[in-house]
């Protein structure tokens, strides 16, 4: 039911109360006498005077429900309907009963009847009635306020609790919780807007950790990308300073080294900084051939001293982006700590592996577990520039890829193996 609709029950209800309490008040009992029930009593006992000394003689007018005395010419009680009741002159002027006298057909004085005045009984069971009427009404009125307050506690004050509670959760970003949909209650018509504002904000939520994941990734891979371009400057400008022979142009190529380290150090430490907020970067696999790998190498090999064998036919699942960060990494630690010429072989087996051989000095055995950890540099390129994020990332890629990333070393210099997943 709707609170409109039980206001108006409960506003019918008073009025009713105050209604019926007014016409009550002003209903007084009817005290009067009927004067031909009392001219029938009076009547009887003249004609059967004689007759009302027997005690056995019953009484007339009992039917009428008028209870009376009977006082002989002495003043003396002589009958009675009821003991208890006036039994002479004096009390019955006092009680204010209704006295008369009673003659024969001669005139002749008899006695007198006193009719017994019980208008106090009367106004008693008024009395009475009235407080059992009242009583009763306040008890209708009280059920129905206290159902009306119920329902106010149901359809106002709980719904009230409950929305301020979610706006609770809603302030402290709990957006998970739900707001309960009653559209019976006085809120119901803000109840649907405000649970898809929470679904708006989840969405808000979610595309901006998106977005923001989105930029993140972007700036990670730009900055990885930056630092192979620039480790191949600093090669060539390293390369044409030891060459240069003119003072003034190997002073500006030590410049433009310096200017390549300072760019590495930023970017090193930019891409620092997002990977620590970054979760994972994203790797997308599909299916190429194995002839792509030369092209990548071609980009890969800026110092163009690596010797490429031949690729066999087959199709890898990897991501070309990913898998050329991958080359560019290990193809730039082995020309940066190692120095020399680069051998990359390929062999077909359950899996694509390439083998990138360089001839340095290699890394001590117990550290080539810890190649690929973030942050890790072996002991012997202390002495190189680096954050040792590249492995780390190239393993990454490769794991996401479906394929792996190993290390060994040999008698003549130091091999990463890439393990590539056929299609």
């Amino acid at each position: 039911m709707k609170i409109k609709n039980f206001s108006l029950i409960l506003a019918v209800i008073l009025l009713l109360s105050v209604s019926g309490a007014v016409i009550l008040s002003v209903q007084a009992p009817d005290n009067q006498l009927d004067t031909v029930a009392v001219n029938d009593i009076v009547y009887n006992l003249k004609e059967n005077w004689k007759s009302l000394k027997a005690p056995a003689y019953p009484l007339p007018g009992i039917s009428y429900g008028i209870d009376y005395t009977i006082l002989d010419t002495e003043g003396y009680l002589l009958r009675t309907t009821k003991s208890g009741i006036t039994a002479d002159e004096n009390t019955a002027v006092r009680h204010r009963d209704t006295i008369l006298s009673i003659y024969d057909t001669g005139d002749n004085y008899l006695g007198k009847l006193i009719i017994y005045n019980d208008s106090n009984k009367h106004w008693q069971n008024f009395r009475n009635r009235l407080i059992t009427d009242f009583l009763l009404m306040c008890f209708l009125f009280a059920s129905a306020l206290t159902v009306f307050l119920l329902i106010i506690q149901k359809k106002i004050l709980k719904p009230f609790q409950t929305l301020s509670s979610f706006a609770k959760n809603i302030a402290a970003g709990n957006l998970d919780i739900s707001l309960p949909m009653d559209k019976e209650n006085a809120f119901g018509a803000f109840t649907e807007s405000f649970d898809l504002m929470r679904t708006e904000l989840i969405t808000a939520k979610e595309n901006e950790y998106k977005a923001n994941i989105s930029k993140k990734e972007l700036v990670a891979s730009l900055s990885h990308d930056i630092k192979t371009p620039v480790a191949s400057i600093k090669a060539i400008s390293e390369l044409m300073s030891v060459t240069a022979t003119d003072g003034k142009t190997k002073k500006q190529l030590e410049t433009i080294n310096a200017k390549a380290d300072q760019i590495n150090l930023l970017i090193s430490n930019m891409f620092h900084a997002t990977l620590e907020e970054l979760e994972e970067l994203k790797v997308t696999n599909s299916t190429i051939s194995s002839q792509l790998i030369s092209d990548i190498l071609l980009h890969a090999d800026y110092q163009k001293a690596a010797d490429i064998g031949p690729i066999p036919e087959c199709l890898i699942l990897a991501d070309p982006l990913r898998f050329s960060q991958v080359l560019d990494n290990i193809i730039s630690n082995s020309y940066k700590y190692a120095g020399t010429r680069i051998c990359i072989t390929f062999h077909l087996a359950a899996a694509l592996l390439i083998d990138i051989k360089d001839y340095g000095p290699g890394v001590f055995p117990e550290e080539l577990p810890l190649l690929t950890q973030k942050y890790f540099r072996g002991t012997n390129s202390k002495t190189e520039q680096g954050t040792g994020i590249g492995l780390y990332i190239s393993a990454y890629f490769m794991d996401r890829m479906g394929g792996s990333l190993e290390f060994s070393n040999s008698k003549d210099g130091f091999t990463a193996r890439l393990i590539l997943k056929l299609a």
